[in-house]
């Protein structure tokens, strides 16, 4: 008889092993399962630990990578008196079943050696992943569950994990020490699992698996990054210092990729930082492709928020695109700040920290007029009932620029608890939207963003200008290079606002006069 084990194990309790240890030397007998119905005496030939997740590391569901987890399980058994084997069970989404794919991944990855039926194996299980098993027949054995009171009786192993991620100095915790099982203990003070626990869980920014946002559809977000990699990639160019070079917020590795087929660059590192788990699995993949023509690529999941990504004074070019205003917008201003520092400390002194992005208008409060074009789409069409992205996107789509502004002024930033400020107002028989030059700009800038539609409304784009980011570049010590500049990207102007809308500042007398657009990019040279 086998006992099987699922769940994400980051680590072992003292309790389990001796429930374990409890339940080989007695072979089984006494022990009654979840419906309080005794097992006969059975010889266990085997424990199976199912690693569930085992794909997943640095998130706050799954903050410790599978190898740990591995290590630990596999000292945790050596003082068991049978064979222990650990199977490692890829997260595949929301399924019906997922014990089956459980089980099924196990008979694959042994070659059928352990092909576990409800005749030969017995589940360990005190979570609600135990009624999967049971419908498949399996009998179920309670663990740390009492089931007829329904709660935990000893302490689960998340528990401890929460524990560790609460207290500074977790190894000195004397609830930690009563159990934590010493294999797990030794593994984690090893390779400092607990300190990286405590980051991941108090980080403000990271989602539960990993991500700034949970409304991006990657796939299309992939492909625009790839569809403009090799412009910013020339935007970019002359201005890496070789060496070590770091892509902090690398997304699919675009900009490395090409990076790596620059002559100039041949021997250099390479070095790119992704807090998304979506976006590192693309890059892990790539590079197991081969698609780098430099050997030295090498890829981590982070958050540069919180902390150092690389050594201080370690790196020559620092490189980071379309990043910033996702820290402002995930985060906070003091994230921001915090980012902004932590650069500064990782380069080498005359590094340079190359920071492209999207930038706000220099008069950024002043109020101005916004005239919105009411025939170039749908004006009353009524929005899809809980549509999906491709949906909304599709509906979005039809609007005129005027019915767009007003979905736009309903969900930017609602979540974060902002009301765009707005009134219409008729000068001359013409309807003018009156509001902020910076909410404008917002809108502006955004406003055809309809496959990302959900995500995008989260961030602001408009947050400094130009100055703002000298100021707080210069206090964390850099010196802005000369050749840093804002500046007007003129195909969006052409092909996304002339036309359709037209930015007017208010006279004394009440007359109107147009503006020009904005700025809208920026290209910022920080040196050490």
């Amino acid at each position: 008889m086998y006992l099987l084990i699922p769940g994400r194990h980051h680590l072992l309790t003292d309790f389990q092993f001796k429930y374990l240890n409890r339940l080989i030397k007695c072979n089984l007998e006494g022990e009654k399962d979840v419906y309080g119905l005794p097992l006969e005496a059975q010889t266990v030939e085997g424990i199976i630990f199912a690693v569930t997740s085992a794909n997943h590391l640095g998130t706050k569901r799954n903050p410790v990578p599978f190898y740990i987890r591995a290590m630990v399980i596999q000292e945790f058994s050596n003082s068991l008196d049978v064979p222990v084997y650990v199977y490692g069970i890829d997260d595949v989404g929301v399924i019906p079943d997922f014990s089956e794919y459980t089980v099924k991944t196990i008979r694959h990855s042994s070659e059928s050696v352990h092909s576990l039926t409800p005749d030969n194996t017995i589940v360990i299980c005190s979570t609600s992943v135990k009624e999967m098993y049971l419908k498949r027949g399996f009998r179920v054995l309670p663990a740390e569950l009492d089931p007829v009171t329904n709660t935990f009786t000893q302490p689960m192993p998340w528990d401890v994990v929460k524990l560790i991620a609460q207290e500074g100095e977790w190894r000195k915790n004397k609830t930690v020490l009563d159990q934590m099982h010493p294999a797990a203990f030794h593994i984690w003070s090893l390779y400092s699992i607990g300190e990286k626990v405590q980051q991941i869980l108090k980080d403000p920014i990271i989602g539960a698996d990993g991500d700034l946002t949970a409304t991006r559809d990657y796939s299309v977000y992939v492909k625009q990054m790839d569809d403009i990699a090799a412009m910013k990639y020339r935007e970019t160019a002359p201005y890496i210092q070789p060496g070590k070079i770091g892509d902090i917020g690398c997304a699919a590795g675009s900009w490395i990729k090409i990076g790596c087929e620059d002559d100039r660059l041949h021997e250099c590192d390479f070095y790119g930082i992704e807090v998304s788990r979506h976006l590192y699995d693309v890059c892990l993949q790539r590079k197991h492709n081969r698609e780098f023509a430099n050997p030295s690529v090498f890829f981590a999941q982070k958050n540069a928020v919180t902390s150092l990504v690389f050594e201080a004074g370690s790196m020559n070019t620092i490189h980071t695109s379309s990043l910033t205003h996702e820290i402002e917008s995930y985060g906070s201003r003091k994230d921001l700040i915090a980012f902004i520092h932590n650069r500064y400390q990782e380069l080498v002194p005359g590094g340079v920290w190359i920071n492209r992005d999207v930038v706000g208008p220099e008069n950024r409060n002043e109020t101005v007029l916004l005239w919105l074009n009411t025939n170039d789409g749908e004006n009353d069409l009524p929005a899809p009932e809980n549509p999906g992205t491709h949906e909304l996107a599709v509906w979005l789509g039809k609007l005129s620029t005027a019915a767009l502004f007003k979905r736009f002024a309903q969900d930017f930033r609602h979540h974060e608890g902002y009301r765009l400020p707005h009134e219409w107002v008729t000068i001359d028989d013409n309807t003018y939207c009156k509001l902020s030059m910076q909410d404008a700009c917002e809108f502006l800038f955004k406003k055809d963003y309809h496959d990302n539609w959900f995500s995008e409304m989260h961030e602001t784009f408009c947050f400094w200008n130009f100055n703002d980011w000298k100021s707080a570049l210069e206090e964390a010590g850099f010196r802005l290079d000369n050749l840093s500049n804002a500046y007007r990207n003129e195909w969006i102007v052409k092909n996304r606002l002339e036309g359709k809308v037209q930015l007017l500042r208010i006279n004394e007398n009440r007359t109107v006069e147009p503006m020009r657009f904005p700025d809208s990019h920026m290209l910022l040279l920080a040196r050490k």
